[in-house]
């Protein structure tokens, strides 16, 4: 039997998982995880968080880039005192993301004894497997969990595979042995990771933390280890959900992995707000990885952040560069745009362009955006056809194309979004 267009479409939608909504705040300023709101983008300073100047200025130039949440390193005394002066820098320079403290080891300690750091972080992050062994565990555990309750600061509780609460997964590979047919072990240590998240979260809940203020993660740096780690824990927990692949790499291999990954688990339905976690390659800037986020979120579907850019990769028909230059010169100029745009033309975001470089699929590309043009490419007749709203509007010829053709993507978004805000 066959399947109707409606059917199709309903088989491929992904799943719908509804999750405990947790608010992360700093004054009036809210973003909300889970429980149906949009996947939120994160991101993680490099600085020395003691350098409250350099760490404020990275901070607001990832919130820049589109941050919504920002993590920096609560490691020490000295960075602990820096975390309230660089909220004041961030709070006069207009800037009012969300703080995350990133604890390890130390992060009781901290806490108490810098409750103005205490105080000026949106949320805190804390690893089960770094808070201390035996009977120390609980209780220092614990103490993070009374200040968070204490002042209403949501937390996540975030399960690494490399940090992973070895006494907990000696326990069940001993247990495991015992078994008439143990289980492989990769499956014990997936096992484990999962049951620390959850008796963690749900020992936070036992001292009086809400469940709606608990954001979980089981963080992997293997593809298909993060993918079943994730959907079982989605099946195992209504808690709000982080996705990141941890130590992805760097370029190419960090960001290939880190899509495979996220992608597949966000159309599962799975994942509330996600980090691209990316070695910075020599000279690169840190916002890259809020970039390829934001890139990940839009590509399917699950946010508009910049108006899109369709461009062909070019053939032995089109020999000529000038597609590809007017496509990046119209893609950055979107970009730079935004920030004045998404306040006087609502809706732009999800505006669509399309630069094409010769006649195979240049018209019919052009026409399912909503402004396209397409260059001729090579023996064609030097000729651009420009299509609005799947209508040819305009033909342009000449040395100005480039030119013109930015001329009319202005009066466009004017035209159509302008009319929007009035």
């Amino acid at each position: 039997m066959s399947l109707t267009a409606t059917d199709f479409i309903a088989s491929a939608a992904p799943a719908t998982r509804r999750t405990l909504q947790a608010k992360v705040r700093w004054g009036e300023h809210a973003v909300m995880i889970g429980g149906g709101a949009p996947v939120c983008v994160q991101s993680m300073t490099n600085t020395d968080t003691a350098d409250a100047v350099g760490t404020a200025i990275q901070v607001k130039e990832l919130a820049l880039a589109g941050s919504e949440l920002v993590r920096i390193t609560v490691d020490t005394p000295e960075a602990a005192q820096a975390v309230p002066h660089i909220r004041e820098q961030l709070d006069r320079m207009d800037m009012h993301v969300p703080l995350v403290g990133d604890f390890h080891y130390n992060g009781h300690l901290l806490l108490s004894q810098y409750p103005a750091c205490a105080q000026a972080l949106s949320k805190y992050r804390v690893n089960p497997g770094n808070v201390g062994k035996g009977s120390k565990r609980d209780r220092q555990f614990g103490q993070m969990i009374e200040i968070a309750v204490k002042l209403d600061k949501a937390v996540r509780i975030g399960v690494n595979w490399g940090s992973l609460d070895q006494e907990l997964l000696t326990q069940m590979m001993d247990d495991n042995g015992k078994l008439a047919q143990p289980h492989p072990p990769q499956q014990v240590m997936y096992r484990a990771l999962i049951t620390s998240a959850i008796e963690s979260a749900r020992f936070a809940q036992d001292i009086g933390l809400p469940a709606e203020q608990i954001i979980l993660s089981c963080k992997m740096s293997g593809v298909q280890d993060l993918i079943s780690v994730y959907r079982a824990l989605a099946q195992r927990c209504d808690y709000a959900l982080h996705l990141g692949l941890t130590e992805a790499g760097m370029g190419t291999r960090g960001t290939v992995a880190s899509a495979a990954a996220l992608a597949l688990l966000l159309q599962e339905g799975i994942g509330d707000t996600i980090r691209v976690s990316l070695t910075p390659q020599p000279g690169e800037a840190r916002t890259q990885e809020v970039v390829i986020a934001r890139e990940l979120l839009q590509s399917l579907g699950l946010r508009s952040f910049n108006p899109s850019v369709s461009a062909c990769p070019g053939c032995g028909r089109t020999t000529s560069t000038t597609f590809q230059v007017l496509a990046k010169q119209i893609d950055d100029y979107l970009r730079a745009q935004m920030p004045v745009w998404k306040a006087r033309y609502p809706g732009v975001e999800t505006m669509k362009v399309a630069v094409m470089g010769c006649i195979v699929n240049g018209p019919g590309e052009s026409k399912h955006a909503d402004i396209g043009i397409s260059l001729p490419g090579t023996g064609e007749a030097p000729t651009a056809p420009v299509f609005i709203d799947g209508e040819k509007a305009h033909t342009l010829r000449g040395a100005g194309i480039a030119t013109e053709f930015h001329a009319l993507v202005d009066a466009y978004v004017e035209k159509r979004f302008g009319t929007l805000a009035q």
